[in-house]
């Protein structure tokens, strides 16, 4: 399987899995938690079928790559993601982050330009700041990661059992939009992640991108369900496209978090038309503070 070495943590390296097919214009998709690159099974194909270069990757501490018991934060994961494209001299990419990879998205950006990059999707995204604070009140109370932490401490096996409940709106959507068994190995691929890695990411989920958003300099499309449970759309999505420069939001009626799979007729739909130049959901709004 194909690595790239990022790290080291005493005698051992820290590698990323990724997988890399076809040809064409490159597209790098980037996964949400607690899941790894496969979660993207849904959006491999037709973007391959429309004549794009695939890759996608598994977060450190998630899917095939190295668990360490360190660099769950935003700067080394847009490294290990700036070490990813390096490695493999990508250009005129568009980069494509589902839920903390948005947060991917942005921090890259944010950070290392856009020389490499020609587009941006941000889906289900975490960003710009999902923290409650008193200049961000559309943000969510911190006592509801702090009890998010709490649980996975106490038994994270039982907490992605409900928090898969949540992801995929198992109670409306099941037997409709997904299966028990997708849900089930959704679980599987969980369970195998670090567990030290799944606790230490609950806090990047409120890291602050603001300032990463007023950077970017992409068309950038950002898509949300309006029916998240996870990373509600009020508080990001909406938020990530008024602070992005003539981005465009497409709001999926009835869309829980995990929308890759729930609605992938859609986002595949989406995500090729925007691919090929194509206008997009609702239109640019005014920059805002």
């Amino acid at each position: 399987m194909p690595y790239v070495t990022v790290g080291e943590e005493n005698s051992a390296s820290i590698d990323i899995h990724y997988e890399d097919h076809g040809l064409g214009k490159p597209v790098v998709l980037i996964h949400g938690f607690p899941l790894s690159g496969r979660s993207w099974e849904k959006q491999v194909p037709p973007l391959l079928n429309a004549g794009y270069r695939v890759i996608t990757y598994d977060r450190r501490g998630f899917g095939w790559s190295s668990q360490p018991v360190f660099g769950y934060d935003y700067d080394t994961f847009a490294k290990d993601l700036h070490m990813l494209i390096t490695k493999l001299d990508l250009r005129d990419v568009t980069l494509v982050g589902m839920s903390m990879g948005g947060g991917e998205v942005a921090r890259y950006l944010g950070t290392y330009g856009s020389e490499r990059v020609s587009r941006a999707v941000i889906v289900s995204g975490i960003p710009p700041f999902l923290l409650k604070t008193p200049d961000n009140q559309s943000g969510i109370d911190r006592s509801v990661f702090d009890g998010i932490v709490a649980a996975i401490a106490k038994d994270r096996l039982a907490f992605l059992t409900a928090f898969f409940a949540d992801f995929y709106n198992v109670d409306k959507l099941m037997g409709q939009r997904i299966s028990e068994e997708v849900v089930r190995d959704s679980w599987n691929v969980a369970a195998g992640a670090s567990p030290s890695g799944t606790i230490q990411c609950v806090p990047t989920w409120y890291t602050d991108f603001r300032e990463d958003m007023r950077r970017i300099d992409v068309p950038t499309l950002v898509i949300h369900g309006d029916a998240d449970r996870i990373v509600p759309i009020e508080s990001a999505g909406y938020r990530t496209h008024e602070m992005v420069r003539g981005s465009r939001l497409l709001v999926l009626q009835g869309a829980p978090h995990g929308l890759l799979w729930t609605h992938a007729e859609e986002v595949n739909r989406a995500l090729v038309d925007f691919l090929s130049g194509i206008a997009v959901g609702a239109p640019p709004k005014t920059m805002a503070a």
